[in-house]
C-alpha cells in the first residue's frame, strides 16, 4: 500500500552473498539470499517483511478472483480434533503424513493437511434447502503434511499456504457450472502472475470424485511427467490411459517350453541368449520379454502386501502410475523381508508359469497378486522367467498359459507413445503442480451425511467440487520463472515495491534527490523502497537491488548534481539517463505500457 517509504537503513532484511547450503533450485537460493524468507526448520521457513509482502500480493489476486467467481472467504482452524477425518476414512488414508499429537488430556489432534470435512461440516450444520445452494466457500490457510523429504526451498515444504475453495450444488448440472467458475478463475489469476500453465487430465487419487485437471507450471525443477500431444491431449503421467495392444489369434503357437538361461537375470542378457539359443524363429528384442517387478501395497499402519506387476522388457515400471491404480495404499519396492515371505520368486527369474501351471494371480497356486501393464494384449507371445535359475520359458501366451488378475497403468509413458483420444504421438515433459480442480461429486457429503431438501422436498445428497491453489509454492515459481544470474526480477502484479530507488556516490546532492524522486514516486500512488544507506558502496547497493528484484529503479549518483538520473529496467535491464524533473513522469509511462502489456495477457 502506498503512503509510506520503506528505507534500507529500517528495513528488517540482510542480503547474502553466498548460496544457502541446502538450495536446491534457483528460487530456494534466492529468496534465502534476498532475504524473503529464512529456514527454520527441514521444509519450514518464516517469512520476512519482503517475502510477505510478496505473499500478501499473490493472495490479494486470488481473493479478487474468487470474488469475481462467487465465492466466500472464510477461515478454519489448522488444528482439528482427529475424529473431524474419522468419518470419511481418512484419518487412517494420510498415514505417515498427517502431523499428529495430542492434548493435555490425551485426545488425538491433528494438524490439518486438508480442509474437506470441515467445510462439509460446516455447511452441514447451517444449511438444509436447496433454496441456500449454489454456495462456494474458500480460505487462504495454512495447511501441514509430514513430507518425508521436503526440498527444492518453498516448492515441497511441511508447512504451506493455500488457497481451497469448495462448492455445494443440489445436482451435478449445478457441479458443471461452478467447477467452469473456478476453472476460469484459476486461468485469470495465472495469468495475472505471469505463471505460464497447462491444463492436464489427472487422477483424482484419495480426493475421489468423476473429474480432475492439474494446471501444470512447465519446468525443469518439477516433480511431475506430463505428456501433450500436437492434437491438443494433455495429461499427467498417472492419468495417461494406454492403448492396448490389438488381441492376437494364438491357436498356431507352440506350447510354453522352458530353455536354459545361465546368468541371464538381466533383459538385455536374456535378448543375448535368445538370440543364441532360439536364433532360428526371429530376432528377439526386449519388447517380447515380460519384466516382472515384485512390490509391496503398504497402508497406513504399515501393513505391506506383495503383489507382482509385468511390463514389457523394454519399458521400466513407473511406480507414481501403478500407486495410482491403488491409492491409498503406497507403492514400494519390494524388501528383503517381504521376498523371505515368498521364497518362490526368484529374483531375476519371475514369471507367471511354471512347468505347465499358472502360480501368479488369482489362477495361480501361490496366492501372489498379479497384475499386467494396459498396454499388453491377448494372444501375446511373451519370453518370462520361468521361476528357476537361469530358466525362462518362451512362447508364453497371455489368455492361453497365465491369466493376470488385472490390468493396470503400470509402464512408463514415452515420447512418441499414442495419446489415447487419437491426436497424435505425446512428448513427455517436467512441470509442478499449481492448481488442482476436482468434481467430488457426493463422496464427502454422503460420507457425512449432507443432505438438504430439494424443490419437492425430498432429502437428497448436496454434491460438491474442490479447488486448490498452492500461494507459496505459486509465489515460488514465480521466483523460480522470473530471475537472471544476478537475483530475482519480479512481475509488476507481485513485487514487494513498485520501484526502488538508489542513492549512490558521495556528498549529499544524490541523497537529496534520491529521496526527492521516492517522495514523487510515492506520491503518484506507487509503492517505493529507497536504499538510502550511507556507507554502502555502489557495487553493493546494484548488487543488492539485482537481488530483490524490483522491477523499476531509480539510481541517483554521480550525474545527480548535473540534474541527471539513471531509470533502470529491471526486466529488460536497460538503463535509460533522464533529467530529475521527467524521471517520474517517464517511469510512469513505461510502468503504464508495461502493466497494459500484462493486462492483455488476461482474459
Amino acid at each position: 500500500m502506498a503512503g509510506v517509504i520503506d528505507r534500507l537503513t529500517t528495513l528488517f532484511v540482510r542480503t547474502l552473498r553466498e548460496d544457502p547450503a541446502d538450495a536446491e533450485v534457483a528460487s530456494h537460493r534466492l529468496l534465502v539470499r534476498a532475504g524473503y524468507i529464512r529456514r527454520q526448520a527441514p521444509g519450514i521457513f518464516a517469512w520476512l517483511p519482503l517475502g510477505l509482502k510478496v505473499k500478501n500480493k499473490v493472495e490479494a489476486i486470488v481473493r479478487e478472483e474468487m470474488a469475481r467467481a462467487g465465492a466466500q472467504e472464510m477461515i478454519f482452524p489448522a488444528l482439528f480434533a482427529a475424529e473431524t477425518y474419522e468419518a470419511t476414512g481418512r484419518l487412517s488414508d494420510f498415514g505417515d503424513s498427517m502431523f499428529r499429537l495430542e492434548d493435555r488430556k490425551g485426545s488425538p489432534m491433528v494438524l490439518a493437511p486438508t480442509h474437506e470435512e470441515a467445510f462439509t461440516g460446516v455447511v452441514k450444520d447451517l444449511y438444509s434447502s436447496y433454496k441456500d445452494l449454489p454456495l462456494t466457500i474458500y480460505q487462504i490457510q495454512d495447511k501441514f503434511r509430514d513430507e518425508a523429504r521436503p526440498r527444492a526451498g518453498l516448492l515441497r515444504g511441511r508447512q504451506f499456504t493455500m488457497k481451497d475453495a469448495y462448492s455445494f450444488d443440489i445436482d451435478d448440472a449445478g457441479l458443471d457450472e461452478s467447477y467452469q467458475k473456478q476453472r476460469d478463475a484459476y486461468e485469470r489469476i495465472f495469468q495475472r502472475l505471469g505463471l505460464e500453465y497447462v491444463i492436464v487430465d489427472a487422477q483424482a487419487g484419495a480426493m475421489g470424485g468423476s473429474k480432475s485437471e492439474e494446471f501444470l507450471h512447465a519446468t525443469e525443477v518439477g516433480e511431475d511427467t506430463f505428456v501433450e500431444s500436437a492434437g491438443g491431449y494433455a495429461a499427467n503421467v498417472e492419468a495417461y490411459v494406454s492403448t492396448q495392444a490389438p488381441a492376437r489369434d494364438a491357436s498356431a503357437e507352440g506350447p510354453a517350453t522352458t530353455f536354459a538361461t545361465p546368468g541371464a537375470s538381466t533383459i538385455a542378457a536374456l535378448v543375448e541368449v535368445a538370440n543364441q539359443d532360439l536364433a532360428g524363429e526371429k530376432a528377439w528384442t526386449a519388447a517380447d520379454t515380460l519384466k516382472h517387478v515384485v512390490l509391496a501395497l503398504v497402508d497406513h499402519e504399515g501393513n505391506r502386501e506383495v503383489i507382482v506387476v509385468a511390463v514389457e522388457g523394454d519399458r521400466e515400471a513407473d511406480l507414481g502410475r501403478i500407486e495410482a491404480a491403488f491409492s491409498p495404499r503406497e507403492v514400494e519396492i519390494a524388501n528383503e523381508d517381504d521376498l523371505k515371505r515368498h521364497p518362490q520368486l526368484v529374483p531375476g527369474y519371475i514369471g507367471p508359469w511354471l512347468d505347465g501351471r499358472q502360480v501368479l494371480g488369482a489362477e495361480g497356486e501361490w496366492g501372489i497378486p498379479y497384475y499386467l501393464d494396459a498396454r499388453i494384449g491377448e494372444g501375446s507371445n511373451w519370453i518370462a522367467g520361468a521361476n528357476a535359475a537361469d530358466t525362462h520359458v518362451h512362447s508364453l501366451v497371455l489368455g492361453r498359459d497365465f491369466v493376470p488378475d488385472g490390468r493396470i497403468e503400470a509402464a512408463d509413458v514415452r515420447d512418441g507413445d499414442p495419446a489415447p483420444d487419437g491426436s497424435g504421438p505425446v512428448t513427455t515433459k517436467r512441470g509442478t503442480e499449481i492448481g488442482h480442480v476436482f468434481q467430488l461429486g457426493r463422496k464427502y457429503a454422503e460420507a457425512m451425511d449432507l443432505r438438504v431438501l430439494d424443490r419437492n422436498g425430498k432429502l437428497v445428497v448436496v454434491t460438491m467440487g474442490s479447488y486448490g491453489i498452492g500461494v507459496t509454492r505459486d509465489l515460488a515459481l514465480v521466483a523460480e520463472q522470473n530471475h537472471d544470474d544476478c537475483g530475482l526480477i519480479w512481475p509488476e502484479a507481485v513485487a514487494p515495491y513498485d520501484v526502488h530507488v538508489v542513492a549512490t556516490g558521495k556528498g549529499g546532492v544524490p541523497f537529496q534527490v534520491a529521496e526527492q524522486l521516492a517522495t514523487e514516486v510515492e506520491a503518484a500512488g506507487l509503492e517505493v523502497l529507497l536504499d538510502d544507506r550511507p556507507k554502502e558502496s555502489p557495487g553493493v547497493k546494484f548488487g543488492d537491488a539485482e537481488l530483490i528484484g524490483v522491477p523499476w529503479i531509480l539510481i541517483a549518483g554521480r550525474g545527480a548534481a548535473d540534474g541527471i538520473v539513471e531509470l533502470w529496467n529491471r526486466r529488460t535491464n536497460e538503463r535509460t539517463q533522464v533529467e530529475i524533473a521527467e524521471a517520474v513522469p517517464t517511469l510512469l509511462a513505461a510502468r503504464e505500457v508495461s502493466l497494459e502489456a500484462a493486462a492483455q495477457k488476461v482474459r
